[in-house]
């Protein structure tokens, strides 16, 4: 053979083997979700937190912590529709009530959909809450459509809503574990308000489910996927994992082995439950040996239900330094804490204070796995990839962020500028914290570098930076996307 033939025969060669290549060093992902856990609950963003959250802690000291990350939404509903499809909830409407059906519209690209096209295994254990179609509301055992594994995900485990709405069963893949066919009464704490503690509605239950063994069992089969997944090898494609625990949103039962645990009664021995789940996700990572080649991200759909009297009451702030709590438009009800490990990728004991979203997972996670979005494909979302490596980034990768209330009132945050242009937290903050006085302002203008805990308002004062900011959001409410 003479050299040019055996050029042409190497580069062939070489390049055939390039793809193999690209998979081998495409990261894993997987994403942890808590619900309803504040800023202000793990010790590494509150270091006067009540509650012990050592492997919360331990895997921020391995990664980056985002400062400033925020939920498209402050409750779980348009949080989690931001998060899955990379766009804001009020582009489907506001993505009000899953009750009535499935909310993630057919055909729309999710985090999963893009990862599956890109040779990832894709699956996903714990609540939904983006609504189902068919199963005769649960009540039959037909196929549940409009959920996970229409939307991208091969497998699911896990229950249509929080774990405080009926009907209470499991779901497997697209079928009812169990028939709801039970029944079961009403139940509150008397020590908290009625919306806190071992709180769920009454309503339909399948006859074996115990609520109590939900946030373990979801645990015990994220663990058992991962081993699954370390057992496949190299041979194995690289995997999306969505983990979306149920808890420390309501019922707070926290397992005999966590009762006392923490200072901050149920509900924060609830969270170090929660961090213990986290801490058996990261050790089974670990006994799989996916660590070094994982990107692992933890964060909470959206702020605690935590009032300023429990406050007072346990000398614990779940919400941090931020006002208002879940529900709210103010910082409480949005802004989460956010931490990203991929070793070798992301420096240990780094921290970011770029404004992030939810929605910015889906060009994340395509950049991660070497094929941008597609310029219909989310909508809203940005590659944080440059900060996650620690790229030097002029400005702020986000031209702005747009944030929903649990009752469609809308925020736009542009660097340390963020406006309300209505008075009012739109969420679950008992009255009277924002009283119009006569002549008054009608919306809500803070700085919050000077002024985090947003008691200052500056909307008659700034009326330029009112203006710029209103006619930002009308546009991104009027343009069918934001991302440049």
């Amino acid at each position: 053979m003479n050299a040019k033939a055996l050029l042409v025969v190497l580069c062939l060669a070489w390049l055939s083997c390039q793809p193999l290549r690209a998979a081998e060093t495409r990261p894993n992902i997987v994403f942890i979700l808590a619900d309803d856990m504040g800023y202000g609950d793990p010790h590494c963003f509150n270091p006067d937190s009540k509650i012990p959250t050592p492997n919360i802690d331990r895997l921020a000291s391995q990664g980056m912590r985002f400062t400033d990350a925020h939920a498209a939404g402050a409750v779980c509903v348009p949080s989690r529709y931001a998060l899955l499809t990379g766009r804001y909830p009020f582009r489907n409407h506001g993505v009000t009530n899953p009750a009535n059906g499935a909310l993630i519209e057919p055909g729309r690209a999710t985090i999963a959909t893009v990862l599956r096209e890109r040779g990832y295994a894709t699956g996903m254990i714990g609540k939904w809450h983006e609504g189902f179609d068919g199963g005769d509301h649960f009540n039959s055992a037909g196929p549940l459509r409009g959920g996970p594994i229409d939307h991208g995900f091969d497998t699911f485990f896990g229950q249509h809503a929080s774990l405080d709405i009926p009907p209470y069963f499991f779901i497997d893949q697209d079928h009812c574990v169990e028939i709801p066919t039970a029944n079961i009464a009403a139940h509150s704490s008397p020590d908290w308000s009625p919306i806190q503690g071992a709180f769920w509605r009454g309503g339909k239950i399948a006859p074996s489910f115990k609520h109590v063994d939900v946030l373990p069992t979801y645990t015990r089969k994220a663990v058992e996927y991962l081993e699954a997944r370390g057992k496949a090898g190299t041979s194995g494609k690289p995997f999306f994992f969505y983990i979306a625990f149920t808890a420390p949103h309501t019922p707070w039962l926290p397992m005999e082995q966590f009762r006392g645990k923490s200072m901050g009664g149920l509900y924060g021995d609830f969270v170090a439950q929660v961090d213990d789940a986290v801490g058996q996700v990261l050790k089974a990572i670990d006994r799989a040996g996916l660590a070094d080649n994982t990107l692992v991200i933890f964060t909470s759909d959206n702020g605690p239900v935590w009032y300023p009297e429990d406050v007072k009451k346990f000398g614990h702030s779940a919400a941090g330094p931020w006002r208002g709590m879940k529900g709210d438009i103010w910082e409480a009800g949005h802004r989460m804490p956010f931490i990203a490990r991929w070793p070798g990728k992301i420096a240990a004991g780094s921290q970011c204070d770029q404004t992030i979203c939810f929605t910015d997972m889906m060009a994340t996670f395509a950049s991660a796995s070497g094929k941008p979005l597609a310029p219909s494909e989310g909508e809203d979302s940005y590659d944080l990839l440059p900060l996650m490596m620690g790229r030097k980034i002029t400005g702020s990768l986000r031209e702005a962020t747009v944030m929903e209330s649990s009752q469609g009132v809308l925020a736009i945050r542009q660097g340390d500028w963020k406006l309300i242009p209505h008075l009012g937290s739109g969420g679950f903050t008992r009255p009277a914290t924002v009283k119009p006085s006569p002549g008054g302002p009608i919306g809500q203008l803070y700085n919050l570098a000077d002024d985090p805990g947003e008691m200052n308002n500056l909307y008659d004062r700034k009326p330029d930076i009112v203006q710029r900011l209103k006619a930002l959001l009308e546009k991104y409410q009027h343009e069918p996307s934001v991302r440049r």
